[in-house]
C-alpha cells in the first residue's frame, strides 16, 4: 500500500536530520547495526521518509554501557544542579516547539492542532515540572523511632533504567520515561517505537543542547523482539518501564523477572463512559465524541465504551452519530483537519476488522470505513459508532485503538457501575451526572487509576497516571511516578555509645 516517494519537506525533514543514523547513544547520532531496515513511512499519504539502520544487541550494549558510565556523576550532582538542568531543557524543547509538532504529526499522522495544542506543550509541562521536583526528593524526617537511635529515610537513585516507549504518545511517551528517571539521578536507555522515532531522538539531542551530560539519556531505535527483549535483560539495566499492549506487556515481565528488575507497566485500556440519566446530554455527547476520536482513537484512555441509561439512550445515540459526521477526517498538515489517519495501514485494516465482525451481532450507526477520493492512499478510518452489541462481545471487550465508540444501555446504577467495571482493564472512566452523591460514589466504585466526572481525557503534570488489573502498575506524571524510579534506603544511628548493648544478651552472655 505504500507508495515510493519523498515526503514534501514542508512537513519535516526527516532525511536531513537522521543522515547519521537513528540511534543516539553517548551524545550523538549513530546507525544500527543489526543489518536490518526499517522505513517510516507518512500514514497520511502512503510515502516513505526515511529508511534507517535498525538497532541490534550490540547497540543495546553500548547505549547501556553509556548509561553506566554517566550515572556516577548524574546521580552524584546536587538535586540543584540536575534541576537547573531540567529546566535549560523545557526551555529548549519551547524553542523548538513547531519543529517537534511538525515531526509528531508526520511520522504519526496526528493532526497538527492536536501536536501544537496538546503533545508538545504537555510534554514541555513535564520538562517543567520535573526540573522543580528534583529539589524534591525526600524521605521522612529523622527522628528516634527506637529510644536508642535515629532513623531517617534517604531516597537514591536506582541506576540504569531501560524504557520502552508506544507508537501512539511517541514525544509525550519520551517524556513520561525519561523526566522522573533522571530528575531522581538515574540514566536511561528509551527503546522507542520502531516505526515513530523521530521525536525520541529529537528529545534526546534537545536535552545535550541543555547541557544534559552525555550518555544520561541514550535511544536505541529497534524492534521489540531484537532490540526490546535484550534492553529488558540486560544485566546491567536496573529497572525496566514499559507501556503497551497487556499481551505484550507479560512478555516484558517475564523477560524482567529473570534479573529480579523494578518493573513499571503501563498497559492497555477500555475506558467505560458512563452516562447516568440526570447528565447534561449535550455536555455528554460533546465528550464522549473528543473522548473517543482523540488521536484519532490510538489512546489507551480513549472512550470506548459509553453506558448510557436507557432514558437518555436513543438520543445520545442519534446526536452522537450527528456529531461524529461533522469531524472533517483529512491531511494532518491541512489547515482545518480534525482527525487525521491511523497511524498504519496495518493499524487501520485491524481496526476495519473489529468493525466489520460488528456488523453481524451489533448496528454500526455511522462510519465504519475508510474515505476514498483524495485520502485513499493514506491509513485514514471515519468515525464510527457502533449500538446495541452484547457486554461480552469483541467490540466492548477487546482494545480496538481506533475511532471507534460502543454505545450500550443500561438501567439502575448498581448495573451501570458493574457494567463498567466488567472487563479486565482499569486504567481510565468517566462518569456524567449533576448529583454530586452519585458522581462521587461512581469514583469510589469504578476500578481505574483515573476517574472523571463530567470530562473524559485531560491530564496534568501534577496528577499521576496508570492503572489497575490488566492496565498495569506504577504511576507516570506526577511526584508519584518520581518515586517509581528511586529505592528507599533506612539509615540508622546509634545514639548510646555503648559497647555492651542491652539486646546483644538476646545472642550471647546474660544481662
Amino acid at each position: 500500500m505504500h507508495n515510493p516517494g519523498n515526503a514534501t519537506p514542508d512537513r519535516f525533514p526527516a532525511q536531513d536530520r537522521f543522515a547519521d543514523g537513528a540511534q543516539y547513544i553517548a551524545g550523538r547520532l549513530t546507525k544500527g547495526t543489526s543489518g536490518h531496515t526499517h522505513t517510516v513511512v507518512d500514514p497520511a499519504t502512503g510515502e516513505d521518509v526515511l529508511t534507517y539502520e535498525l538497532a541490534g544487541p550490540d547497540d543495546v550494549d553500548a547505549a547501556v554501557a553509556a548509561a553506566r558510565a554517566a550515572f556516577p556523576g548524574w546521580a552524584g550532582a546536587t538535586p540543584g544542579e540536575r534541576s537547573d538542568a531540567l529546566h535549560r531543557f523545557a526551555a529548549v524543547l519551547a524553542e523548538r516547539a513547531e519543529e517537534f509538532a511538525r515531526a509528531e504529526s508526520l511520522q504519526c499522522g496526528k493532526p497538527l492542532k492536536l501536536t501544537r495544542e496538546f503533545d508538545v506543550p504537555g510534554t514541555v509541562d513535564n520538562a517543567s515540572f520535573f526540573a522543580g521536583a528534583a529539589r524534591h526528593l525526600q524521605g521522612q524526617s529523622a527522628g528516634e523511632y527506637s529510644a536508642d537511635h535515629t532513623s531517617y529515610v534517604r531516597r537514591e537513585p536506582i541506576g540504569v533504567v531501560g524504557s520502552i516507549a508506544p507508537w501512539n504518545y511517541p514525544l509525550q511517551m519520551a517524556a513520561w520515561k525519561v523526566l522522573p528517571a533522571i530528575a531522581a539521578g538515574n540514566t536511561i536507555v528509551l527503546k522507542p517505537a520502531e516505526i515513530t522515532p523521530f521525536t525520541s531522538l529529537m528529545f534526546a539531542q534537545a536535552a545535550t543542547v541543555a547541557g544534559v551530560p552525555d550518555g544520561v539519556i541514550n535511544v536505541v531505535s529497534g524492534t521489540g523482539r531484537e532490540a526490546g527483549e535484550r534492553l529488558v535483560a540486560h544485566p546491567d539495566v536496573a529497572m525496566t518501564s514499559f507501556t503497551g499492549s497487556t499481551g505484550v506487556g507479560k512478555r516484558v515481565a517475564e523477560v524482567a523477572t529473570a534479573t529480579v528488575k523494578r518493573l513499571h507497566l503501563e498497559l492497555g485500556g477500555k475506558a467505560p463512559f458512563l452516562v447516568f440519566d440526570d447528565a447534561d446530554l449535550d455536555a455528554a455527547v460533546h465528550g464522549a465524541v473528543a473522548g473517543a476520536l482523540i488521536n484519532t482513537g490510538q489512546d489507551c484512555t480513549a472512550a470506548t465504551r459509553a453506558y448510557v441509561q436507557r432514558p437518555l439512550y436513543e438520543a445520545f445515540v442519534e446526536k452522537t452519530a450527528a456529531l461524529m459526521d461533522t469531524v472533517r477526517v483529512g491531511d494532518p498538515f491541512a489547515p482545518g483537519t480534525d482527525l487525521g489517519p491511523l497511524v498504519s495501514h496495518v493499524q487501520r485494516d485491524r481496526v476495519a476488522g473489529f468493525v466489520d465482525r460488528a456488523r453481524s451481532y451489533a448496528r454500526v450507526v455511522t462510519g465504519g470505513e475508510a474515505p476514498q477520493g483524495d485520502l485513499v492512499d493514506g491509513a485514514y478510518y471515519r468515525p464510527t459508532l457502533i449500538a446495541d452489541a452484547a457486554q461480552d462481545s469483541e467490540a466492548v471487550q477487546a482494545e480496538i485503538f481506533g475511532p471507534v465508540l460502543v454505545v450500550l444501555p443500561f438501567d439502575g446504577d448498581d448495573e451501570g457501575i458493574r457494567l463498567a467495571n466488567d472487563t479486565p482493564y482499569g486504567l481510565a472512566a468517566s462518569a456524567w451526572s449533576r448529583d454530586v452523591y452519585r458522581a462521587n460514589r461512581a469514583t469510589r466504585e469504578i476500578k481505574a487509576g483515573c476517574v472523571w466526572i463530567n470530562d473524559h481525557i485531560p491530564i496534568i503534570s501534577e496528577m499521576p497516571h496508570g492503572g489497575y488489573r490488566a492496565s498495569g502498575f506504577g504511576k507516570d506524571m506526577s511526584a508519584y511516578s518520581f518515586e517509581e524510579y528511586t529505592q528507599v534506603k533506612h539509615v540508622m544511628f546509634d545514639n548510646t555509645a555503648v559497647a555492651a548493648k542491652d539486646w546483644h544478651r538476646t545472642v550471647f552472655g546474660d544481662r
